[in-house]
């Protein structure tokens, strides 16, 4: 093939740009990026080039080592992937090691399903505990690995081969080293505390990890009988469970109480109600037949003393006594919620356990770990709480108390592993004092930048302010064991690291630091001498992740590490962290350094299935990322799920959408592909020196345009608006480059065109495509990475490119404006093509352009030949604004709804009689008085409200408005443009035919077309341009059916043509 002249070839002829394949199939795309990446260690290099540079210390929320990755988990990290791709363009020195959360309930509930364990007792008696541990230690590594390769496939780039894990002694002496940082500061603390607890699991659980959902439960009005009165105090409650333990109730000394009394059964027959309620009490009562006989304020009644409806059932309680046992007492916490009397015990419940403490009343809880009644139970020793309902229930009616039973549906906690129902009991527990700091923790809050800015102002904030001490005992097994040991007399130590197990009863040098072998170490007590065992709980595991930040870096020991990188400038998680990761990290750095270990936070939505329920590994039968990307790629999920909607939004995800990502990608690849395979056959050499005054109008605005993606993507980064900035990707490719640009050049970069103007679309479109490879590396990196390789790309790969940055000598804003009014007029006379049937292959003969302002009308001249040969026009006359096209005649449309108003019956016949008559008789009739018409012998008035005037082009014109111009498009059909037209079409059945014979560019073909005479004279005169444009050697219009490599039959616009086409040899 003959070399184009003005392109420059490369020494030796050597092809520089690489041909890319013919189309793009993402999954088999990835595989040879990956294959790629590992030859030539493209992550390594990628972070070598990078040292030296500024620090960015990016910290992993850890996810549990439970499960696949789904969907869900993936939007997490590919919006961490395409930030941290993106710092390590702009120059920074990126720490990206993943971590792994491996300890917890999540995991030691897995295994113990896997071992078909129904409760925590078989743990110990069956199993062992060491047993225990060693297998959730190995599921916890199983699923790491699972998920590490799952990451990797999704196109992550982190150092999957040093992650941190929690379950590492030296990560566990990290979170020793903080819990003694909280025990010299005097904020660690045990004490007993009424707390949420799980019966199945035996352990308590934190107020972040209770999942709500409805339950149904019993609603009850119990009577409390008066000491020596004949009535009662009417109370309240879903849990009759907790009767056994009430000590006391509540009432709010600022409300009005009425006394009511009532006919019906039971003794007594007058009860104390919140006088706003009666009615609504009396009535779901079922009592009709009431009166209100006295009222008093809240405090009148404190003080009075009330018998336990239970007392006979719960011995205990006849035991207890003095002070404010079984009295009324104040509460500025109580609501006017059905009665306004609050049944209060503080062995089950954080409110009625503080009101307890303020009033000194024993916070009684006769329910053990399982959820089980104990012997101080009484009656109702050995039973379930949820068991133990109905036996009250019964007790109550058979002693009167009970005044009514109903059924209540409410939300309620559940254990957010096992979704037991949790329930409120008294226990001794380990605790960070967390209210002691909370000032600092609310500073620090309003310190550090959040995105959304709600998600600190408000969210953060206020779960921070309304934060209870932190409890960090669990009373489990797979965990980092508490470091504290005691001896019986009481004499405690907080161990802070290993090396001070030392030379101690059963440590041996670099052993285990799990249970059960930690717990066989004995200290030596410095207070008495005796022996110290180890407390046997396990810490929070939330609070593994909330040293993350210097764990991770292994602090203390690795000091130098810690100095260099902490603190991290940015984290980024679900808003579910709020009260999770982002709270026990502010809470443990404030505790340890006396500041949040993070400077600003992305919080990021959740992706739900399209009927609504979240993904979840722990409920299983979720939507993987592998399971998308079979079909589509992972690029197109990454594009798909930055794009669908802002980061701190939740987005339903559906499969559809990614496969419109896909078609994004697609079109981009269908550029590439076309540039490339032009770039390639002229081997064209991309350092050919080009000059862009000589640029076209059309490579300017394209170049200009790209300036101010490269703006719009940056600050969409920088901002972590990361949908903004995929979604200016998107436009660009799909709007700007594929359905403008790549039109406007086509016949620039044929075959058969040469010269400046060929090497001029070569350099501009290189240019593009190289800055999108750019562009897209943190957002799409496989496809990216293959744009890349087939440009040329100067480095081994795309991630190790410099950002690009807007370059403000080729910003034209000018130009955008002047092709944005020129894109509108091409659309415009598109449409009205469409509606008329007239296709774009077609040229029409003529459009008239009426602009609105002078800007418009030199925005449409100078772009003249843009406009031609877009519109497929053979003229265009440009009026001046103001300008009224001669051409125009007067035109007249009735307005129906006045007509019909008067003349309803006859409304049909008026419009075709007004269609017909002429629009200056009417507007000369009108100015005269009225404009008179016959209709069925009726005379009709035609009156100024029931027309309007103005001007229709001539016949055979469509007319259409953009913002800026009117156009008048003539669709006339003559000779010529009918030759023109079929010629068109002919061209485009002969390049379908190529295609279907897996012909290439430069293979040259023989062909023949039988048609009528009508069409053979059409076409005669088009046969070079037809040769030309499909690289057709000889071509004959025959009469015969033609015979050949392909044969085929084609409709054009009603004519019946048959075309065979050859390669020639």
């Amino acid at each position: 093939m003959r070399k184009p002249a003005g392109v420059r070839h490369p020494p030796g002829g050597a092809a520089m740009i690489k041909q890319a394949e013919e189309s793009y199939e993402g999954p088999r795309l990835e595989d040879r990026v990956r294959a790629l990446w590992e030859e030539r260690r493209a992550y390594e290099a990628t972070k070598e080039r990078r040292k030296g540079g500024e620090r960015f210390y990016f910290v992993d929320g850890p996810p549990y080592t439970t499960g696949d990755v789904h969907v869900g988990t993936a939007r997490n990290k590919i919006i961490k992937d395409t930030i941290l791709r993106w710092r390590r363009m702009e120059g920074y020195d990126v720490w990206d090691q993943p971590g792994y959360d491996m300890h917890g309930l999540p995991i030691e509930l897995l295994v113990e399903r896997s071992l078909g364990l129904k409760n925590k007792r078989q743990i110990e008696t069956e199993i062992g505990v060491g047993a225990f541990v060693e297998r959730c230690r190995a599921f916890a590594l199983e699923r790491l690995a699972r998920m590490t390769e799952q990451f990797r496939n999704l196109g992550v780039w982190m150092d999957w081969a040093n992650p941190y894990m929690t379950i590492t002694n030296g990560y566990i002496e990290s979170a020793w080293w903080t819990l003694r940082q909280a025990h010299e500061k005097g904020l660690l603390v045990r004490s007993k505390r009424s707390l949420e607890w799980c019966p199945r699991c035996e352990t308590p659980v934190a107020g972040y990890e209770i999942e709500y959902w409805d339950e149904r439960d019993p609603s009850i009005f119990v009577v409390f009988p008066l000491l020596g009165k004949a009535e009662g105090l009417l109370v309240w409650t879903t849990t009759p469970w907790t009767l056994p333990a009430n000590l006391a109730v509540a009432v709010n000394p600022g409300f009005t109480y009425a006394k009511v009394r009532y006919r019906g059964g039971g003794d007594p027959e007058t009860l104390w109600i919140v006088e706003d309620n009666v009615d609504a009490v009396m009535h779901q009562a079922g009592i009709h037949d009431y009166e209100i006989v006295a009222r008093a304020p809240g405090e009148d009644l404190i003080g009075l003393g009330y018998r336990h409806p239970l007392e006979e059932e719960v011995p205990v309680q006849r035991g207890l006594g003095g002070g404010w046992v079984h009295k009324v007492l104040p509460s500025d916490t109580v609501t006017k919620e059905f009665t306004g009397l609050v049944h209060t015990a503080p062995g089950h419940g954080p409110e009625d356990f503080e009101i307890g403490l303020k009033h000194d009343l024993r916070p009684l809880s006769p329910i053990d770990e399982g959820g089980r009644f104990t012997e101080e139970g009484g009656k109702y020793a050995g039973l379930s709480t949820t068991s133990a309902n109905e036996a009250i229930l019964q007790d109550l009616r058979k002693r009167g108390a009970l005044l009514h039973r109903g059924e209540i549906v409410h939300r309620y906690g559940h254990c957010w592993r096992c979704d037991t129902p949790i329930l409120y009991r008294t226990t001794d527990q380990w605790f960070i004092k967390v209210t002691a700091v909370k000032d600092r923790m609310l500073a620090e809050v309003k310190r550090v930048r959040w995105t959304p800015e709600w998600a600190g102002s408000a969210r953060e904030y206020d779960w921070v302010l309304n934060a209870r001490d932190w409890t960090v005992s669990r009373q489990r097994y797979w965990g980092i064991p508490l470091p504290i040991w005691e001896c019986p007399e009481g004499h405690r130590t907080v161990v802070g690291s290993a090396s001070e197990l030392k030379g101690s009863e059963g440590y041996e040098e670099g052993m285990d630091l799990h249970r059960p072998w930690v717990d066989a170490v004995r200290l030596r007590c410095e207070g008495c001498g005796g022996a110290m065992s180890r407390v046997p709980d396990v810490l929070d595991v939330w609070f593994d992740s909330a040293v993350a930040s210097w764990a991770s870096l292994g602090y203390p020991v690795r000091k130098d590490l810690f100095e260099a990188w902490w603190p991290s400038p940015w984290i980024v998680e679900a808003h579910d962290q709020t009260r999770g990761w982002f709270y026990s990290q502010l809470g443990a750095g404030v505790v340890a350094f006396d500041r949040c270990p993070y400077d600003s936070v992305l919080m990021h939505g959740w992706v739900w299935p399209s009927e609504g329920e979240a993904f979840s590994k722990s409920r299983g039968g979720s939507l993987t990322p592998d399971d998308v990307s079979r079909e589509y790629g992972m690029d197109a999920l990454r594009f798909y799920e930055l794009k669908a909607a802002p980061p701190w939004d939740d987005f339903a995800f559906h499969r559809e959408e990614v496969r419109n990502a896909h078609r994004t990608l697609n079109i981009l690849w269908n550029v590439h592909r076309f540039a490339t395979l032009y770039m390639a056959l002229d081997r064209f050499d991309p350092a050919s020196p080009f000059s862009e005054d000589e640029a076209r109008p059309e490579d300017g605005w394209i170049l200009s345009r790209l300036q101010a993606l490269v703006g719009d993507v940056t600050q969409g980064l920088r901002s972590h608006e990361l949908h903004k900035a995929a979604r200016a990707l998107d436009d660009f490719v799909a709007g700007d480059l594929s359905r403008w640009y790549v039109r406007l050049i086509r016949d620039r970069i044929s075959p058969e065109a040469e010269g400046p103007k060929k090497l001029g679309a070569y350099r501009v479109l290189h240019d593009v495509l190289l800055s999108l490879a750019r562009l897209f590396a943190p957002f799409c990196p496989f496809l990216a990475e293959a744009l890349y390789q087939d440009l040329g790309g100067a480095l081994p790969t795309v991630h190790m490119e410099d950002w690009p940055t807007p370059d403000a000598a080729r910003r034209q804003d000018a130009l955008e404006m002047k092709m944005s009014r020129a894109r509108a007029f091409v659309e415009e006379v598109a449409r009205l093509r469409q509606a008329r049937g007239h296709k774009l292959r077609w040229p029409v003969r003529k459009i008239v352009a009426a602009p609105k302002d002078e800007i418009t009308k030199v925005a449409l001249e100078e772009l003249l030949p843009i406009l031609l040969d877009q519109a497929n026009a053979k003229a265009i006359e440009i009026l001046a604004p103001e300008e009224l096209w001669p051409e125009l005649k007067p035109a007249l449309r009735p307005i129906p709804a006045v007509i019909g108003a008067r003349y309803k019956s006859l409304l049909p016949e008026i419009l075709t009689s007004l269609e017909r008559a002429s629009a200056g008789a009417v507007r000369k009739g009108i100015e005269e008085g009225a404009y008179e018409i016959q209709v069925k012998g009726q005379p009709v008035q035609i009156t100024s409200e029931m027309v309007t005037f103005g001007e229709a082009p001539p016949e055979g014109y469509a007319q259409g408005a953009t913002d800026d111009v009117t156009v008048y498009v003539d669709f006339t059909r003559t000779a010529a443009i009918e030759a023109e037209g079929y010629a068109r079409e002919v061209v485009r059945r002969v390049q379908q035919m190529r295609k279907e014979l897996g012909l290439s560019v430069e293979d040259r073909i023989d062909v023949q077309i039988l048609c009528g005479k009508r069409l053979r004279g059409l076409l005669d005169d088009w046969r070079d341009i037809i040769k030309r444009a499909t690289r057709t050697g000889r071509l004959s219009l025959v009469e015969r059916r033609p015979k050949g490599a392909l044969v085929k039959e084609w409709d054009l616009e009603g004519d019946r043509v048959v075309i065979s086409l050859r390669k020639r040899e």
